[in-house]
């Protein structure tokens, strides 16, 4: 005999001001306060990453209730895209409005694993506002898409400390979505969706008509 399904209880949940509240609205630069927007979020069953528009990624860890900030060097930039990853050691991916990628390999508290921080840099490939970004499972690749067209491969040694980044496809409008498994890229433009396989470097449309 065929279960009966339980029903669907819609809930609300209220805003995460414990979140919110360790944001600032504002920062001073110099003589000038500036209005802190949120830019991107990403979140998995650990920390909860926020975006924002001077540049500062805010990472909550949800074990520990505790909020913690990491930036780029140099110039202020906005923060467009944000990407976490749990694998052997946490990782969260970053892309700007200049193209700027990087990625943070977390600190951990449990044996074996990371013990210092570290910043991996994407080198100076994509010029434009970076759109998408995708990881595979065991961190060692991550893709990162711009509004461009522009589809970067990035291969990370993170005992080594390497990153090594390659352009891997170009498309002729922006990149909307990425998703990567099993060695097949999933790529998503304002156009067509294709699927990229990365040892072939072949393309497969998915469906006939472009977008309108």
């Amino acid at each position: 005999m065929a279960s009966v399904a339980s029903p669907v209880i819609f809930k609300e949940f209220c805003p995460l001001y414990y979140l919110l509240n360790a944001i600032p609205t504002k920062v001073q630069k110099g003589f000038r306060s500036i209005v802190v927007y949120l830019t991107a979020l990403d979140t998995n069953g650990d920390y909860i990453a926020v975006g924002s528009s001077i540049g500062m990624l805010y990472l909550y860890c949800r074990h520990l209730n505790q909020m913690k900030k990491y930036n780029f060097e140099g110039k202020c930039e906005s923060i467009t895209f944000v990407k976490l990853l749990s694998c052997f050691d946490d990782l969260v991916a970053v892309g700007t409005a200049s193209g700027r990628v990087a990625v943070f390999q977390l600190v951990s508290s449990l044996p074996g694993r990371n013990k210092q921080l570290r910043r991996f840099d994407v080198a100076g490939i994509h010029k434009s506002s970076i759109t998408a970004l995708a990881w595979s499972p065991n961190g060692m690749k991550l893709f990162s898409g711009d509004d461009k067209g522009k589809i970067v491969y990035s291969a990370l040694d993170l005992d080594q400390g390497i990153c090594n980044s390659s352009l891997v496809l170009e498309e002729p409008s922006s990149i909307v979505q990425l998703d990567y498994n099993q060695k097949v890229l999933l790529v998503s433009t304002l156009q067509r969706t294709l699927l990229f396989y990365t040892e072939e470097k072949s393309v497969k449309q998915v469906g006939t008509q472009p977008r309108k």
